[in-house]
Parts: structure tokens; sequence; C-alpha cells
């Protein structure tokens, strides 16, 4: 690792340090006047989220993803980590009713959502409907055996997921700092500031990049999910990124932006993808969760 991989930034009363990984930009927001401090906190989370980027990615040729991914209907080891957030994906999708399944990421052979108005044929959807379906996964603690054909694809939990891990380690080698873990807009605070005062973050418009709403968050997780940049148009009609699992297609009525508050980001960010998949009664079932959420059509 070099000094180039992040940078450090004095402000008035905290530090920030910024880095990419997992195609996003990625901010920490320290509260401290200790510049050794905060460069070191940058550096454990830079390595944190690179571990985890490349032991999870789906796009890396030879990590556990592709081991597994390419395995053909044949057993593949795992460790601890992969077991846990398997158990997490199926708490998901049973908690969805089958619609947070991280089997469905095959779809992204047929939709390319790219901002254009191409959309894939329903013979290029309908092949790869038989390669769909959590339950048709078997795994225990020690192994996996995924059906021939058939790919896992993290990438709807594995951001903030690393947010949480990055928040984690930041909470246990500085017990006493107030750090803002900020992964492309998924964020975690370690604990409160000690001047009492909430720390400001800005939420995207679906329509610009430009944050258009800010938010005071004192601690916890936050987690938003949308289609600002994932999205085909067609005929006037926009389709979103957040795919049903049972019919191959996108959601039907989808908000354009749903951002959530939880005690932990990866809370959040499955409450958000749940709410998208409810399409037009998103409103009614974040409603029901008893949580502080901003939703936008």
């Amino acid at each position: 690792m070099s000094v180039s991989d992040f940078t450090i930034e004095q402000k008035s009363d905290h530090f920030i340090g910024r880095f990419s990984a997992m195609a996003s930009p990625c901010e920490l927001l320290i509260e401290t006047q200790d510049s050794m401090l905060a460069n070191h906190l940058t550096s454990l989370a830079y390595s944190e989220a690179k571990r985890i980027e490349l032991k999870f990615s789906r796009y890396l040729p030879s990590n556990p993803m592709a081991k597994i991914n390419q395995s053909q209907g044949n057993p593949v080891n795992i460790d601890g980590e992969i077991f846990r957030l398997l158990e997490f994906a199926n708490s998901c999708f049973e908690l969805s009713e089958g619609m947070f399944d991280i089997t469905s990421g095959v779809l992204r052979k047929a939709w390319k959502f790219d901002g254009s108005d191409r959309l894939p044929t329903p013979e290029m959807v309908k092949k790869l409907m038989p390669y769909i379906g959590w339950a048709k996964v078997k795994y225990d603690q020690s192994s996996i055996t995924l059906p021939k054909g058939m790919e896992l694809d993290f990438g709807g939990i594995g951001k903030e997921y690393a947010v949480d891990c990055v928040a984690k380690l930041c909470a246990e080698y500085a017990a006493t700092t107030s750090v803002v873990v900020n992964f492309g807009g998924d964020i975690q605070v370690t604990r409160a500031r000690h001047n009492k005062q909430p720390w400001y973050i800005g939420i995207e418009s679906p329509e610009n990049a430009e944050a258009t709403k800010v938010l005071k968050i004192i601690s916890g997780g936050l987690a938003t999910s949308g289609d600002a940049r994932r999205y085909l148009l067609k005929d006037g009609k926009r389709y979103s990124h957040i795919l049903d699992p049972e019919t191959g297609y996108p959601i039907e009525d989808a908000a354009r932006s749903v951002t959530i508050a939880a005690p932990y980001c990866i809370q959040a960010g499955l409450l958000a993808t749940l709410a998208l998949l409810q399409g037009a009664n998103a409103e009614t079932f974040l409603q029901e969760q008893d949580i502080k959420f901003w939703c936008y059509r």
C-alpha cells in the first residue's frame, strides 16, 4: 500500500480521509486534530475495503466468488466470513418472501442499465430464468454447492457490509473518536461527537448528482438505493435496475430513490432495497417498519 492510495485533509474540527474502492468514492470524517490518528484510521479503512472488494467482487478472475461461480455444480470450501454473509443473504431472501435473491445477478447478462433505450428480448430473459433461485443453493459452515450455470452476486449487500466492517475496526482502534464511514452514500457513524453536534450528510437527488437534502446524523447507519445512475428509458418509460427475480423484469412503479436510517448500514441498505422491491407500496412498507426514511419518486 502506498500513501497515494488515500489522502487526508484537515478541516477546522476534523480530518477527511479519502480513497476509492468498490467503484465508489469513499470518505472518513474523523473527529480529531491528530493527523497520525487520521492517517492510521484511513489506512485501516482502505485496507479493509480493498480486502472485502478483492474477496467478494464478481469481476475478479480467481477470488473466492469466482471459484464458487465457476464451480460447475461441484462443492466449494468456504470460510466463516462467507458463511455469515450467506446466512445474511438467506435472511434477506426470507424477509423479502423471495424478492431479495443473490442468485438473480445473472440477469445482468440480459439487462444493461446504461441509460439507453436497449431492452433485452423476452427470449434473452427467459433463457436466464432457470438459473435463478436461492432455494436451489446448498451450503453449510464449510462448503457451498451451486447448481451448474448459477452465480452468486453479493453486490446488493457488499458495500454496506464493508461500511459496517470498517466502522467496527475504527471503533475498536479509536473507541472515543467519532468517525463517519461513507462509501458512496452508504454510511455508518461509530459514536456521537464530543461537541454533541451532528454530522451533516448530503443525499443526492434522483435527478442530478448535487446534494439536495442535508441530513443530520448523530449515530447509526444510513443507506440509499435508487436508479439515479442505473436505468433504461424506452418510449418515455423508465426501467429501474431493481429486478424481480420471479419475472426477470424491473419492478413496476419503483421509487426513484429511498434513503433509510437504521442502527447499522447493512440493515439500512436491506430495508432500502426491500422498499424498492415493493414498487408502488414502498411508502406503506416503510411506515410499517417504524423507521426514519426519505422516499423520492
